[in-house]
């Protein structure tokens, strides 16, 4: 599934730079724009995790979070330049879920984001892709054929991730480098090629031989 993820910031650089963030790793991403009507977006969009800061127009986002927590549970990052020890506890006091301050790193932002959503949604984690039998299980990033299993790395497992994804079809090499850049693997032309190696090996010791094909000055497929 695709998590949908609410931002509540009123500096519209800020806002923009998180909500590239997001969605250059798939989540679906959406800003607040009325601050007087953040509870009635909330209700609407229905979002599986809310980035808050806390000095906002109109009511501040211990207010806002304070307003939230009477009817959802949907965890809340408080995302703020204010740092000070009362800040972060009053956060917690209540209702917030994280306290990040700018400026933030944005893979410690990614990974605060990914382990709350885990651990709010975890009937969401199960989920597999299939193709021909082999199942990638995205949550252990194994991969799994006739009851045979093999571990995957971070890479591995976003590689073939893309290429179920994109079953049947090429999927030429400079696509699967750019998808890769876009969700923080620092992954170039020549590490791809290693990590295809790789997985191919993995795939072997389980029986799945040649289940990833080279189409020559192509790129790949399933």
């Amino acid at each position: 599934m695709k998590y949908k993820i609410l931002i509540v910031e009123d500096d519209f650089t800020i806002q923009t730079q998180l909500k590239n963030l997001l969605t250059g790793n798939r989540y679906e991403a959406e800003a607040a724009t009325d601050f007087n009507a953040v509870i009635e977006q909330v209700k609407a969009f229905e979002p599986h995790l809310i980035l808050l800061d806390i000095k906002l127009p109109g009511n501040d986002g211990f207010a806002i979070c304070s307003q939230i927590r009477v009817f959802s549970d949907v965890p809340i990052i408080f995302v703020t330049s204010s740092n000070t020890d009362m800040d972060e506890l009053n956060s917690i006091m209540l209702g917030g879920d994280a306290f990040i301050t700018k400026p933030y790193n944005t893979a410690i932002l990614l990974a605060k984001i990914a382990s709350l959503l885990r651990r709010a949604y975890p009937s969401e984690q199960g989920e597999t892709l299939t193709w021909k039998n082999a199942v990638l299980h995205l949550e252990s990033s194994v991969i799994e054929y006739q009851n045979q299993k093999a571990e995957l790395t971070k890479n591995e497992a976003k590689i073939l991730y893309y290429l179920f994804k994109h079953a049947g079809k090429i999927c030429p090499r400079n696509d699967i480098v750019d998808f890769l850049w876009d969700n923080q693997l620092y992954v170039d032309d020549n590490a791809l090629s290693v990590n295809m190696t790789r997985i191919r090996d993995k795939l072997a010791s389980i029986g799945l031989t040649d289940f990833i094909k080279t189409k020559h000055r192509q790129g790949y497929t399933l």
